[in-house]
């Protein structure tokens, strides 16, 4: 006689669901792990700016492209150039100047001598085909030249002749801008703002941190930095945060929070007062994606509304348009943010 099951016994769509959610659980462990090794890594030559590193790894696995905004001296171009070096990939720094032309940016073609006398274009690649490109002063160039690091942003590719060419995977741009000198300098038009996943504003360090910074002896050797990833690895991770699951609910949340930046849409008579334009529906992308990277980097296979509020900043500060009125009365796009989350 046989003993009678005390559970059904598991099918095999039940052990395959299984296996799939460990499989899951282990992409997600992979990715926190390798976030938390990239911070250590950069904490050997930056120090503070806790914040900034966050939403910067946030960006890395969200696959999106980063604006930095600060004063000269805050080591942009030192945590760049170290996070290329933990993840073993190709950086290239670009200098915008008000002379600087398209193709300093993409590359140009040559008429070189081929075999047998023949002349023929050859193609020779800018600066752009790296993995991590900074784009230092951004603003300082003209329409022209932005808008040929705009293609590659949108497209991850070049259009040179006729002939595109594609870009290096994975791809992400690191623009910065100088929030105090703007003699000479070229307003970034909407297009090119909404392109951007996130806006990083960094203050000044703390004063205990300045100390420390000051006491340290200067130095440009990063030889001490481990590697925490590949250029391989990174790409499947980026796969994985853009499969992970959303609830309906939260959701929900990251479309109400982007459409209430929108006078047509908001209640709010502070909004409908200092708000030209809000975020458009890439915003909400956005902050459900980045809600999505911020879960994993903390070791959860599922984003929650907490999530959303965390990256709201970030990620529609450069997509609010505030009017005159809100200069004069020294109202910023946070403190919009900040108003319609405590709403």
């Amino acid at each position: 006689m046989t003993t009678p099951h005390r559970f059904p016994p598991k099918s095999e769509s039940d052990s395959q669901a299984g296996g799939g959610v460990n499989e899951m659980e282990n992409k997600i462990r992979e990715i926190s792990d390798c976030g938390s090794k990239i911070k250590r890594e950069l904490s050997k030559i930056i120090t503070g700016q806790e914040e900034t590193v966050g939403n910067i790894l946030v960006s890395l696995f969200s696959r999106g492209h980063v604006l930095i905004v600060g004063v000269p001296g805050l080591a942009k171009t030192l945590l760049v150039s170290s996070l290329s070096r933990i993840l073993d990939l190709k950086f290239s720094r670009i200098q915008f100047t008000p002379d600087l032309m398209p193709s300093d940016i993409t590359g140009y073609e040559i008429l070189v001598r081929k075999e047998r006398e023949e002349k023929a274009f050859e193609f020779f690649r800018g600066p752009v085909f790296a993995n991590l490109v900074l784009a230092d002063e951004i603003n300082r160039a003209p329409s022209k030249t932005q808008s040929a690091l705009l293609e590659a942003m949108q497209e991850l590719s070049v259009t040179v002749a006729g002939e595109s060419y594609p870009l290096p995977s994975p791809f992400m741009v690191f623009a910065t801008q100088n929030p105090i000198e703007q003699e000479g300098t070229y307003n970034l038009p909407e297009a090119q703002l909404d392109r951007f996943f996130m806006q990083l504003n960094i203050s000044y360090p703390k004063i205990e941190e300045e100390k420390k910074i000051a006491g340290e002896i200067p130095s440009l050797e990063t030889a001490g930095l481990e590697k925490a990833a590949g250029a391989g690895e990174i790409s499947r991770m980026q796969k994985t945060v853009a499969s992970l699951p959303a609830a309906d609910s939260v959701v929900d949340f990251a479309v109400r929070l982007a459409a209430e930046t929108r006078p047509a849409c908001s209640s709010s008579e502070k909004i409908k007062k200092y708000v030209l334009w809000g975020a458009g529906p890439r915003g909400s992308q956005y902050l459900v994606l980045a809600a999505r990277a911020r879960a994993a980097l903390q070791g959860r296979c599922a984003p929650s509304a907490e999530d959303v509020k965390a990256v709201a900043g970030p990620a529609l500060r450069h997509r609010i348009i505030l009017n005159f009125q809100a200069k004069s009365d020294s109202v910023s796009a946070d403190d919009i943010i900040k108003d319609i989350i405590s709403r």
